[in-house]
């Protein structure tokens, strides 16, 4: 094992960037991250992931691609979200670890050499633990805090860093095992805290947007909830048994109480509460229902083993495109 994770002697890095309707941030990004690495002792490579933007951020990233060898495009046949366009960069890294930060320029390249501090250290995961979230409003900081506790304290991932990181290193004994996991509804946040390895962490202060709006909706940050739980625990499965012995329990005790009245001949309940009973039994089995259709879903999901991501077109030294690893999580790039 240690010589599968010795630092070599001029290592190669390997940075991911998906990105989704970013023309404007991604020739800054590049004189940037230009600057950081040619005053390092590594080789670089930057893969940009488009995924399937609607303005001109392939093009961009592909004139960038045209003047330096270094850097590399893959276009996504389809909107498929910043969780499969980042498999796909990291599926076609190709360097002893792997950088991904994202295309809107919060994630400081200037981070970068003390990622790579930590790993020469030895350390195979380095999360950029956020010190700051300048330019977030209340609800979304509020909303990240929760998520990550969940994640911690309810899902059991206590290696995921409490305040978040969307900006992080990894080994290249890390990427190889990554690639052997082929689940289509996770985040890859979780993922990689689940796997384990040496993790270590910085802290930085994320920047706010100067180019263009988020897509981060609402909607998405609510599916990436449900999709981490269902994917890391079965509590809610348990909640649910947990609830159905309660409601019988309260349910038998509610006929003791009926057949005592009965007795003493105190009148039947009305319709009111009756009505009443029958909605929140009834409110209950669709909550379960729908927490098992969740499950079920997942399952039928990975049963029909389709690509999480398809390649539309590459510029780059992807022209000649490397055979994607075995798996359905995978998608074989066009030319």
């Amino acid at each position: 094992m240690q010589a599968m994770t010795q630092t070599p002697a001029r290592p190669k890095l390997s940075l991911i960037t998906p990105a989704y309707n970013e023309e404007e941030n991604l020739p800054e990004l590049y004189v940037r991250l230009r600057q950081v690495l040619e005053g390092l002792e590594v080789d670089w490579e930057w893969l940009v992931v488009d995924d399937h933007s609607r303005d001109r951020t392939f093009q961009r990233a592909e004139l960038l691609a045209l003047s330096d060898p270094r850097v590399a495009v893959l276009r996504l046949s389809r909107n498929s979200g910043s969780h499969a366009a980042l498999t796909c960069g990291l599926h076609h890294a190709s360097g002893d670890c792997a950088v991904v930060l994202a295309a809107d320029l919060q994630d400081p390249p200037e981070v970068i050499p003390q990622l790579l501090e930590q790993w020469s250290q030895g350390q195979q995961v380095v999360w950029a633990v956020r010190a700051s979230r300048a330019g977030e409003s209340k609800s979304t900081t509020t909303f990240a805090g929760l998520y990550y506790k969940i994640m911690r304290h309810v899902v059991g991932l206590k290696d995921m860093p409490a305040s978040g990181a969307d900006f992080f290193l990894m080994d290249r004994v890390v990427l190889d095992n990554f690639k052997r996991l082929h689940e289509e509804n996770a985040s890859i946040l979780a993922l990689i805290s689940w796997m384990g390895f040496r993790q270590g962490y910085i802290d930085y202060h994320k920047a706010p947007r100067k180019h263009g709006r988020s897509g981060w909706t609402l909607q998405k940050k609510l599916k990436l909830v449900v999709d981490s739980v269902a994917s890391f625990s079965y509590l809610p499965l348990r909640l649910m048994s947990y609830a159905g012995m309660v409601m019988a329990a309260l349910g038998f005790i509610y006929l003791l109480v009926v057949i005592f009245n009965r007795l003493v001949g105190t009148p039947a309940a009305g319709w009111t509460e009756i009505v009443s009973l029958i909605l929140l039994l009834n409110g209950v089995q669709m909550l379960v229902l729908g927490i098992l259709g969740e499950y079920t879903w997942r399952a039928l999901s990975a049963a029909r083993r389709r690509p999480l991501y398809m390649v539309e077109a590459v510029a780059g030294r992807l022209q000649q495109a490397p055979t994607p690893p075995a798996g359905p999580a995978t998608g074989p790039p066009t030319a």
